[in-house]
């Protein structure tokens, strides 16, 4: 673990201990007073130590294969105190294969290579067992008022570009990223990103190499994708404008504009209206916008990641309703038939209401989706149960114009318990995930439709501890 210990914990095993002994010093020359020094903002740093261990198991329909895997990994952060507005902060994470089903062999009777949990590991070399190790954080940061600046390696937060925490680690980005609020309810966030390390990975990539990492589906000609490594971007420029009302109106603007690729732009408004102490009537509704950039990335149309002549539009609604620790939402997305849904799955999940774990509609078009949430708090709120069921009506798996994974329509339930333990126990969380997506849609007898998409059961149990 090279990397991991020569980078992450540089800090961890040798500058703490040493800025540490400056405590034994002359109490004369005591740093504890002098809250101006580097010495002071260095010793009063804060560490974070995380343990995760995580099981995953797909069982796929007969005669298809299934799979499992059983990771263990550990990390450290360690951020200064802050030196006249600035702070810097570093961390690591290693993750080592307890046990897994071979997930670098395809499945014999489609061809087809695992999808869920090769992301646990390494997804560029799935025999990497032990040497699983990354730098995630490093960065700088000025912090003064109302402003907020970080350069370097960091995780943010946007609706497309995100953590999207549903492996054993995170996605995380490099560049620069400025938060301001200028006022008590507006919050402005503006970045550009020149990196990606996509979960799943144990490396850093450029924007446009970093586009392709995941498997591509097929291009709207019906043949294998054939836009990784062959996309140039400079990097992503994005935008953030959230705002909310005195009468409680949330109101956010997106715009991710990808350098030589592609620009979306997304607005959403959020209101929640109390009915009484213990009840409220919530609604919510998201607009989204998609037009290719220099030929979609590519001149040559078989090697872009956008169809030069496509423009995608996408409505999402939200209503719901509150009763103490209850909550019921009904959620209904449209995607138009004017092209496909486009969004890096390296960057991040997709922010659609009627977005469920496991499944996305990224890359299709001319959808209908529709789902269910039954969510239930227990014990203080340490303890969240959710049942889900959601229908997604795609277009026919032979419309390659609009169906980039060939995925058929399809149903899903989902279930998902999570617990925060406290006392003794306090800083470890339970999470177990049960997700069924029996197929709707045909799939023409053609088992590669099927595998790992529909007419299967996913399970995970995860443990987080720390301190």
């Amino acid at each position: 673990m090279k990397l991991f210990l020569t980078r992450s914990f540089l800090l961890g095993f040798f500058l703490i201990p040493a800025v540490s002994s400056l405590r034994s010093q002359d109490k004369n020359h005591s740093f504890e007073s002098d809250t101006t020094s580097l010495a002071y903002a260095l010793r009063k740093g804060s560490m974070d130590v995380h343990f995760r261990l995580f099981g995953m198991a797909t069982d796929n329909r007969n005669p298809l294969t299934d799979y499992h895997a059983l990771a263990f990994g550990g990390g450290l952060k360690y951020e200064t105190g802050s030196f006249k507005g600035f702070q810097a902060g570093v961390s690591g994470f290693f993750i080592w294969n307890l046990a897994s089903s071979d997930l670098g062999k395809p499945d014999p009777f489609t061809g087809s290579p695992n999808r869920y949990e090769i992301g646990q590991f390494d997804i560029e070399d799935p025999y990497n067992r032990n040497d699983m190790d990354r730098l995630e954080e490093f960065y700088l940061r000025y912090h003064r008022k109302a402003l907020k600046v970080t350069f370097g390696k960091q995780e943010i937060k946007t609706p497309f570009v995100n953590p999207q925490d549903g492996r054993m680690r995170p996605t995380g980005e490099q560049g620069v990223w400025l938060e301001w609020t200028p006022k008590e309810r507006l919050v402005l966030q503006s970045g550009w990103m020149t990196k990606i390390s996509p979960r799943g990975t144990v490396r850093w990539y450029e924007i446009g190499e970093s586009i392709g990492v995941y498997p591509g589906g097929v291009g709207v000609d019906g043949m294998k994708s054939d836009y990784a490594g062959n996309l140039n971007s400079a990097g992503i420029a994005i935008l953030g404008l959230t705002y909310r009302t005195r009468s409680g109106i949330d109101m956010q603007f997106w715009d991710h504009f990808v350098d030589r690729v592609f620009h979306t732009v997304m607005g959403q408004v959020d209101r929640k209206w109390k009915r009484n102490a213990e009840t409220s009537v919530e609604g919510g509704f998201q607009y989204v916008f998609q037009h290719p950039v220099a030929g979609g990335g590519n001149r040559e149309a078989s090697k872009a990641y956008f169809d030069p002549g496509a423009r995608t539009h996408i409505v999402s609604g939200r209503l719901g309703f509150v009763k103490r620790d209850f909550t019921v939402r009904f959620n209904l997305t449209r995607i138009g038939k004017d092209g496909r849904f486009l969004m890096p799955r390296e960057w991040g999940r997709e922010p659609f209401y009627t977005f469920l774990p496991r499944e996305r509609n990224e890359g299709a078009g001319d959808v209908n989706a529709m789902s269910l949430n039954l969510i239930r708090t227990f014990n203080r709120k340490r303890t969240k149960a959710e049942f889900s069921y959601g229908y997604y009506d795609m277009p026919d798996v032979r419309e390659s114009r609009l169906n980039k994974y060939q995925i058929p329509s399809y149903h899903q339930l989902l279930f998902n318990l999570r617990h925060s333990f406290s006392g003794f126990l306090t800083g470890l969380d339970l999470e177990f995930l049960y997700v069924y997506k029996p197929r709707s849609g045909r799939y023409y007898n053609q088992l590669r439709h099927i595998i790992n998409k529909v007419d299967m059961q996913h399970v995970n149990l995860v443990f987080n501890y720390r301190f």
